[in-house]
């Protein structure tokens, strides 16, 4: 398989970038980084979570969020919903894409949703069927697919049936994710290759944390196999309340710049990311988690 020759970029840092922050950002300054993420070209940028305000406190404020986003034409805006309720919220101030939520580890569900795997496909099901009756489009995310923080290992025979299962009700893509950043190249590929023996490829996306530095290593793997979608956060935002020493997410500058200088196509301009980039880790009071960032002080 030869690499995609375009590659879309989906951005998190709004929801997965921000969730884990410990110091409260203003609504204001949150749709301003959406609005900003906007400008620089990127077609999916993942606005907010509808969970509950008592486990993710950060991301209270996602009504008012999504209400006060300047929405461009063309552009996907999807938001986090756990279950029913959260996908009605959502869709009480216009959202047209949704994603759900479930991992390859049971230890990790049930750490994370209180909830077997099993248990949290159902809870899906009625969010789906509403979905598929109001003409709003679900993705998928599997966490853990590369490794657990609780359980070590997890085979990739689990990771397959999630993927696949998620698939089966309806969500048009899957987010494989390495929630602790623990996976290299082979065996991000295989994993690639596992799920792809069962659900398309082009329902496929790779989310993938640089907690031990793998992370471009494993989407060039990726890549190689034919994925033409990558989850990434501007700055290198993120990390998971649920997976102790979860870092941040690879940070979206980079992996364009890797795309650009592999010759895929983004449609992103990078000098404008790199100064909302810039921009955020002010806001946050520290250096940007992106080496491209840094590189261009």
């Amino acid at each position: 398989m030869t690499q995609p020759a375009q590659v879309r970029i989906v951005e998190v840092g709004p929801r997965d970038g921000l969730q884990n922050e410990k110091t409260l950002i203003p609504t204001a300054a949150k749709i301003e980084l959406i609005d900003r993420l906007t400008a620089t070209g990127l077609q999916t940028v993942e606005a907010t979570s509808f969970v509950s305000p008592k486990w993710v406190p950060q991301l209270a404020d996602a009504a008012d969020v999504f209400a006060g986003i300047h929405r461009r034409p063309g552009v996907a805006y999807p938001v986090l919903v756990p279950n029913l309720q959260g996908y009605e919220r959502a869709r009480a101030v216009g959202a047209e894409e949704v994603a759900v939520f479930t991992a390859a580890s049971e230890a990790f569900n049930r750490n994370n949703t209180n909830a077997s795997i099993d248990e949290s496909i159902e809870r899906f099901r009625p969010v789906l069927e509403a979905a598929k009756a109001d003409g709003v489009r679900v993705r998928g995310y599997v966490s853990t697919v590369l490794g657990c923080p609780f359980q070590g290992e997890v085979p990739l025979s689990d990771v397959v049936r999630v993927a696949r299962n998620l698939h089966a009700l309806g969500c048009y893509e899957i987010s494989l994710g390495d929630t602790i950043g623990i996976g290299t190249p082979g065996k991000a590929r295989a994993m690639l290759r596992a799920v792809a023996a069962e659900v398309p490829m082009p329902a496929l996306a790779i989310h993938f944390h640089d907690t031990r530095g793998q992370a471009l290593a494993n989407i060039l793997s990726c890549l190689e196999e034919g994925v033409a979608v990558v989850d990434a956060a501007v700055s290198g935002t993120g990390g998971c309340p649920y997976a102790p020493g979860a870092s941040g997410n690879v940070a979206s500058e980079d992996v364009v710049y890797m795309l650009e200088g592999l010759g895929i196509r983004t449609g992103v301009d990078l000098p404008k990311l790199v100064e909302t980039g810039r921009w955020l880790a002010a806001l946050l009071g520290r250096g940007s988690g992106s080496k491209v960032n840094l590189a261009s002080v």
